[in-house]
């Protein structure tokens, strides 16, 4: 990983791929990716602790006269006093909530100086390049190259580097990782087994070898930005992930500055300051990542459904941010391991409950005297509890009408079942079973209002 750092007073240092700042009366050296650790401190998972370890160098070729060993990978840290600092990172976030991102900006660059570093995607999360900017204190900048962005991705990048005079340094991943896997599964597998496998080579790997030579960094996420995964992510908290410099839980800090903000605050921001900003976006795309996974949304859909559109949105995260991903929606289990009993939901005369045998036979029909609509559900799941208005109202409207609508409760012992034979991926998903075909039709959509819903139906029956 590699990083960029601006500073009116400060001079780069280049060394093992790393750009950081030094002033005139101090050196600080960078120790991303080019020392090992001796030691690996216990760090408690709400707090981070920061320490000064010796380290020797790694990867240094032997010296020869035709060549340069880089700077960082020749410098071995002084010996030094231990010195631990504690934060409780749960109450600054609770004291940040109501905090503008500039003043979170700020705060996070001051805490962690040379330690800390903003990840860019290449699309409007280049605003907080900007607030950054704004502090007026030096800061880096890194991005993660996976060799599949659009080439409007990369000319943003040339467009930043020269608008905040700084390099963006990239990190890539493994190629004989790449080439595994495009060797055995094709170039587009994320099509038919899920986007995992390929964000985890080009994109979870490397990151997770960056962030190993940091004690902090700082993301675009924002709650708005997908209902399924970001809605409680607070401004600053301890990695649930990733490990940072000192190694071990607890280790790293994750600061979200604009968390709190909505998109169309981002863009009037964007706009007002005059930065510069993704191409794509002026054709439609809203939330920018690899090209075979991006599309343009249609007016009214979320801006995550350009994202992964064939996935369910439990599934849109990449990996980077898959501790905003709760185990089973969130549902606590209890000390037989099993999900706790809850009352039944969508309970309506105008819906139908499946059986694990009813719903088998409604699958293998080719031929139904009327189609179905049916929402496989887990009664504990606050998704689909947030949907039990809108789907039994649904129903309602649909009485009378030609369309049958009805309920699987597809959790327990029915959910391998329902992931193998009815495209579950998370709970709620809904369902179109056509009059005259046997395969059923997976809602795409993010929206479950009736407007929505009854939508797709019309489109489809």
């Amino acid at each position: 990983m590699a990083f960029a750092v601006t500073s009116s007073s400060s001079k780069a240092i280049s060394g093992s791929g790393f750009s950081f700042s030094s002033s005139s009366s101090e050196s600080k050296v960078s120790q991303i990716g080019s020392f090992r650790l001796l030691e690996r401190p216990h760090v408690a998972s709400t707090i981070v602790s920061k320490r000064r370890v010796y380290v020797k160098p790694v990867n240094a070729e032997p010296k020869r006269n035709d060549s340069v060993v880089p700077l960082a990978a020749t410098i071995v840290a002084p010996e030094a006093d231990e010195k631990v600092e504690l934060e409780d990172f749960e109450q600054l976030a609770k004291e940040l909530e109501h905090a503008s991102p500039l003043e979170i900006m700020d705060k996070a660059l001051e805490k962690f100086g040379n330690d800390i570093a903003i990840a860019f995607s290449g699309a409007e999360d280049v605003a907080l390049i900007e607030y950054a900017h704004l502090t007026g204190r030096p800061y880096r900048v890194f991005s993660l190259d996976t060799g599949r962005l659009n080439p409007e991705t990369y000319q943003l990048f040339d467009k930043v580097e020269k608008h905040y005079g700084i390099h963006i340094e990239y990190m890539f991943p493994d190629a004989v990782e790449v080439q595994a896997l495009v060797r055995s599964k094709g170039l587009f597998s994320f099509y038919e087994d899920g986007h995992q496998e390929c964000c985890r080579v080009r994109k979870v790997r490397p990151l997770r070898r960056a962030l190993k030579g940091l004690r902090a960094w700082i993301t675009g996420q924002r709650k708005d930005q997908s209902p399924g995964t970001r809605s409680e992510i607070p401004v600053v908290q301890v990695d649930p992930v990733f490990e940072g410099l000192d190694g071990g839980a607890g280790s790293l800090v994750k600061w979200n500055p604009v968390a709190n903000v909505q998109g169309s605050d981002i863009w009037n921001f964007l706009r007002a300051m005059n930065v510069p900003v993704n191409t794509l976006h002026s054709q439609g795309y809203i939330s920018i990542g690899c090209e075979p996974c991006t599309r343009p949304i249609l007016p009214g859909q979320h801006e995550r459904e350009g994202r992964w559109w064939w996935e369910d949105a439990k599934a849109k995260e990449c990996g980077l941010h898959k501790g905003n991903i709760k185990q089973e929606d969130g549902v606590q289990l209890n000390d037989n391991g099993a999900a706790p009993a809850a009352v039944d939901i969508f309970n309506s005369q105008n819906l139908v409950t499946l059986s694990r045998t009813g719903i088998e036979n409604l699958a293998r029909l080719d031929n139904r005297q009327e189609p179905w609509l049916v929402v496989l559900y887990a009664p504990w799941c606050q998704f689909c509890q947030a949907m039990e208005g809108s789907y039994v109202e649904l129903a309602d409207k649909l009485a009378g009408s030609g369309v049958k609508v009805g309920k699987f409760r597809a959790d327990g012992d029915e959910k391998e079942y329902a992931k193998r034979e009815l495209q579950l991926g998370s709970f709620p998903t809904i369902l179109f079973f056509p009059k005259h075909s046997s395969k059923a039709i997976k809602y795409p959509s993010e929206k479950r209002d009736v407007d929505s819903l009854l939508a797709f139906v019309n489109a489809l029956r």
